[in-house]
């Protein structure tokens, strides 16, 4: 099987941790592992047969109540199509799964260490996302 793309660059564009007084954060510590996480992946192309890849994960209290912490990260990540042959739905499985399925595991890492390193309990996901299955 011959390669169709190489990853050139990864990089966290953005990181966000909300929570807006010690009210928030008692309730959110209490709460945290009600949260849901939340997943959005957009695209851009670039020149030279090159994609951007913004991946960007949400932790979020879902629930209508006004003590709230929000947590994101967005990370880009570029890639080179090596195969110009490529038809759309190929694509679009390299931008939404293959890729994915390489960088995640980073990003929720990144995620994680955010929440924790902002003075929540440790926290794991416990549910894991297939790719696969949304695409």
């Amino acid at each position: 099987m011959t390669k169709k793309y190489e990853i050139i660059f990864k990089y966290i564009q953005d990181l966000s941790v909300e929570v807006p007084n010690i009210e928030t954060f008692i309730f959110s510590r209490e709460n945290i592992t009600n949260y849901v996480l939340g997943i959005n992946i957009t695209t851009k192309t670039l020149k030279n047969q090159m994609i951007e890849i913004i991946t960007k994960l949400t932790y979020r209290d879902t629930k209508e109540n006004k003590k709230k912490s929000h947590f994101e990260v967005s990370f880009a990540t570029v890639i080179k199509l090596i195969n110009e042959n490529i038809d759309k739905i190929e694509l679009e499985k390299i931008l939404l799964c293959d890729v994915q399925k390489i960088i995640y595991p980073e990003i929720e890492k990144i995620l994680i260490n955010l929440i924790n390193d902002s003075g929540f309990p440790k926290l794991k996901l416990e549910k894991k996302i297939d790719f696969d299955e949304l695409f």
